[in-house]
């Protein structure tokens, strides 16, 4: 394994840690930031991006997302190992939200709402409307990738610039299906969630789980292909 797949795994892991960790942090009960709401939420993941991008970026770039490694390549940004970086970003994912389970674990277990310990780890629909929330996670996704492209010409820019777009998207465009924009952000803790011994959980909602995996690569293959054309 080359360093910079070690990296996205490292930074994937992170990433989600903090992700998936001001979910349960905002959600769960009895933890003190209980009902601390949807600004937080997004400043929880756009911090978490940072913190894993910058640990990560000097290896690998930090991409933490195939989305990112996906919409490089297709811009020409990124000729690595794209099946590696994508299967390192999954794992790390599971080992993230894996993480955020053993720390929080009871209040998993005071938890009495499985829908709530199901959304910790995965993105679902505000109100399901499977063209609607397709098209939310596309038109989120692109936001994301285009807008990395045009600030770094076919690099990431950086992990602070990301990072408050990430946030951007959030408070503006993740209210309708919580703004996966990453496709192993949620399969990988979707996973998890299917595997992990969690008290009083229902099932991993299998039957959305397509949307924050096809959507976003679509989204990115626009964006790219946009980038291309005005660049």
């Amino acid at each position: 394994m080359g360093k910079d797949i070690l990296f996205e795994f490292i930074g994937t892991a992170i990433l989600i840690l903090f992700g998936s960790g001001v979910c349960a942090n905002m959600s769960l009960k009895n933890t003190f930031g209980n009902k601390g709401g949807w600004i937080v939420i997004t400043f929880g993941w756009g911090l978490g991006v940072f913190v894993a991008a910058y640990i990560a970026m000097p290896y690998s770039g930090g991409h933490l997302n195939p989305a990112v490694t996906i919409g490089l390549a297709v811009a020409g940004g990124f000729k690595g190992n794209i099946i590696g970086y994508i299967i390192a970003q999954i794992l790390g994912a599971m080992v993230g939200a894996s993480l955020t389970y053993i720390m929080y674990k009871p209040h998993f277990d005071a938890e009495e709402n499985p829908d709530v310990k199901l959304g910790i780890y995965c993105t679902g629909p505000a109100i399901k409307s499977l063209f609607s929330n397709f098209m939310s996670e596309v038109i989120g996704t692109f936001v994301l990738i285009f807008g990395i492209l045009m600030a770094g010409g076919a690099k990431i820019p950086g992990p602070l610039p990301v990072a408050l777009l990430i946030v951007a998207i959030g408070m503006s465009l993740g209210g309708t299906t919580g703004y996966a924009i990453n496709p192993a952000r949620d399969f990988g803790p979707r996973l998890a969630h299917f595997l992990l011994p969690i008290k009083g959980k229902r099932d991993s909602n299998w039957g959305y789980a397509w949307v924050p995996i096809v959507a976003p690569t679509i989204g990115c293959i626009l964006a790219a292909l946009l980038y291309k054309v005005v660049s």
